[in-house]
């Protein structure tokens, strides 16, 4: 485990070190920490490992610790809570020398037939290829094509996909959705901030992260191909912005709801 992932699949690749824990690798992000769609996926990833493929995972829960260091590697320590007949649950602990960094709860079901309803509607969204990548994109991974949130808007809305195609593996697609989901949502919580500054002014104005962040997983889709995040800030309080999203496949199919809430706090002088 010496060499720095540079794409999903490689990233995904957990080293099992004992009984139910694995370790993984971060990617070399130029900020210096680990991006939190990382260690969710990567949690996940591990937690599947420990669930037979008869079970998908429908739901996760996860709360953001302590920032995470890319040059150390993560360890994931996972609890088997419960297995039933119809849902199991793990919880998984994410830890560094520093101590835990992610603590993350999920939830699997054995595939039933029932009822299958949708009332989530797709936004109106311009293509993918009509919006402009990023400046400040990742050249590997992930790519963003976020669309612009006015102020006051308290929305924001964008495409992502992963660059590498991936194996043809559900489990995978689902780790890779939890992957891109920790972005887009920061732009509905400025958006309604009473400061509104140039987006390459942000790092100096505002310390942000995410605080906690969940999934529900509603329909399969693919990671490697272009899905649309909208979502909506239901209001700032004690520093805290908290988005709530849908997330669609490029046909309409809505394929996952998500809720975070990031910390968006104004940098003062000491």
């Amino acid at each position: 485990m010496n060499d720095t992932p540079t794409d999903f699949t490689t990233l995904m690749e957990l080293q099992q070190h004992g009984p139910d824990t694995w370790v993984g690798l971060s990617a070399g992000y130029s900020w210096g920490r680990i991006y939190g769609g990382q260690v969710v996926a990567q949690a996940l990833w591990a937690a599947l490992k420990t669930v037979d493929e008869a079970f998908h995972t429908h739901s996760l829960h996860a709360y953001f610790i302590r920032s995470g260091d890319v040059t150390e590697p993560v360890r994931f320590e996972v609890d088997r809570l419960r297995d039933g007949r119809s849902f199991c649950t793990r919880a998984v602990v994410a830890r560094q020398s520093g101590g835990a960094i992610l603590h993350l709860s999920c939830s699997f079901q054995r595939t039933e037939v029932d009822a299958e309803v949708q009332t989530a509607r797709m936004p109106i969204a311009p293509d993918p290829d009509d919006c402009r990548p990023r400046k400040d994109d990742w050249p590997w991974i992930m790519e963003r094509r976020p669309m612009t949130s006015h102020p006051g808007a308290g929305q924001s809305m964008g495409w992502v996909k992963l660059v590498d195609p991936l194996p043809e593996d559900d489990r995978l697609h689902l780790c890779g959705l939890a992957f891109t989901s920790d972005t887009v949502q920061f732009d509905a919580a400025r958006s309604i901030h009473p400061l509104q500054v140039p987006r390459d002014k942000y790092s100096e104005t505002f310390m942000g992260a995410s605080l906690d962040h969940a999934m529900w997983f509603h329909r399969p889709t693919r990671a490697d191909e272009w899905h649309l995040y909208n979502w909506d800030c239901h209001g700032l309080t004690g520093a805290r912005g908290m988005t709530v999203g849908n997330l669609f496949a490029p046909d309409g199919t809505h394929v996952a709801s998500v809720a975070q809430e990031v910390l968006l706090r104004e940098r003062r002088p000491q």
